[in-house]
């Protein structure tokens, strides 16, 4: 009925955070990474302002599907009050509880699978930078 609102409005709230946190990084973090032939590299880490972004993009890119399966069963009209359910005050006690349900638990589910990737992000960074650290030992 209407459960894509709820990922639409965390979108929403995400992407006004990412372009406010995106206007106060300044450049990548760079770190020097010894390569282990005596030289040094230069490394950047991922900006979380792009991290960020990862985030938008999953709760967009679901928010529009859900939208289309929305329109596509007849649901959502282009004609006032879009939301067919909302046009029915039982039906719109319904459209309430599936939104307090259905929509934040999806929306959580893509914040959670998120989080994940944050996780797998930083430990891939510092497998980088620990690398030639390790092959700096074994010379």
């Amino acid at each position: 009925m209407a459960c894509f609102l709820v990922p639409t409005a965390e979108a929403i709230v995400a992407t006004i955070v990412t372009k406010s946190i995106k206007a106060k990084e300044k450049e990548p973090a760079a770190l020097k990474v010894d390569t282990g032939s005596g030289s040094f590299a230069m490394m950047e880490k991922i900006p979380f302002s792009l991290k960020l972004k990862w985030l938008t993009n999953m709760l967009w890119g679901g928010a529009v599907l859900l939208a289309f399966e929305h329109v596509w069963h007849g649901e959502v009209v282009p004609w006032f009050p879009f939301l067919t359910a909302a046009s029915d005050p039982s039906d719109a006690a319904v459209m309430l509880h599936e939104m307090s349900t259905v929509g934040v638990s999806m929306a959580l589910l893509v914040t959670a699978v998120w989080v994940c990737m944050l996780l797998a992000s930083n430990a891939i960074e510092k497998r980088a930078l620990k690398a030639p650290e390790t092959q700096a030992a074994g010379n």
